[in-house]
């Protein structure tokens, strides 16, 4: 493999990834870890991304989200694990916000039969509080299904309708997904559209809770949707770079990182 054909998998794989290590980088290329190290240095100084001790994060934006059935598969462990924090951070008689996303699915499936009430801000999600839950009999979950328009292949509401349904609401906390996150950039998204609606889920609520896997700390999307300020807590795995979880903790987040399972 030649440089500039060396150069340019890693700059992909970055950018896929957000944040890769120097030994995952050069089992990707075939090359030694000093050349890939050199290489990191070479991007680095073009602007293209940023080292870290042990690997780099990429510095381009990600214009393309990866498709729903493909993402709502990918480290479902986690998500689930981080799922389950979320809703114990969440009292039984609380009035909730769900955002669409994948992490945010299991989320709304791990309040399904809880004393609480729910609105879901995807159809994925308004299907999954549907079903019984299983639960004993007198937790009832009260679902509320806002009015909007689902985007293609991914389920979310947004449009005037959704924002419309928000806004006639408050909520005692508000749980958002995110496509970046960071103490730098804030809260960020790929879609103009679904950037508004979360906006407008952050405005309603008193507390707002970001879930999201730790590969996402760091990374920045397209479209802005808040401050880091504007969060209360994030919920994150083992992955999230320690550098953006000190940086979250700063700027007064509280943060709860799950750790790996033995």
């Amino acid at each position: 493999m030649g440089n500039t054909e060396r150069l340019r998998r890693i700059t992909d794989a970055v950018r896929r990834a957000g944040s890769l290590g120097v030994a995952d980088l050069a089992a990707l290329t075939g090359a030694s870890e000093m050349t890939v190290r050199r290489d990191l240095e070479v991007l680095a100084e073009q602007g293209v991304l940023e080292r870290y001790r042990g690997g780099a994060r990429s510095l381009l934006l990600r214009g393309d989200e990866p498709p729903f059935a493909l993402r709502a598969q990918e480290g479902l462990e986690a998500k689930r694990r981080i799922a389950a924090e979320v809703a114990a951070l969440i009292a039984d008689g609380e009035s909730v916000v769900v955002d669409s996303g994948t992490t945010c699915l299991e989320v709304a499936r791990a309040l399904r039969g809880r004393r609480v009430t729910v609105m879901p801000l995807s159809l994925h999600a308004v299907n999954a509080l549907a079903e019984p839950s299983g639960h004993a009999a007198g937790a009832v979950t009260t679902l509320l299904v806002p009015g909007g328009r689902p985007r293609p292949g991914e389920g979310a509401l947004t449009g005037p309708l959704t924002r419309a349904s928000l806004e006639a609401l408050r909520f005692d906390t508000a749980v958002v997904g995110c496509c970046g996150l960071g103490a730098a950039q804030g809260l960020t998204a790929y879609d103009l559209d679904d950037a508004d609606v979360k906006r407008t889920a952050i405005a309603s609520a008193r507390r707002v809770i970001a879930a999201t896997e730790g590969a996402k700390l760091g990374r920045t999307a397209l479209a802005f949707v808040a401050p880091a300020a504007a969060l209360h807590a994030v919920v994150t795995d083992a992955s999230a770079p320690a550098g953006e979880l000190a940086a979250l903790s700063a700027a007064g987040v509280t943060v709860r990182t799950l750790g790996a399972r033995p």
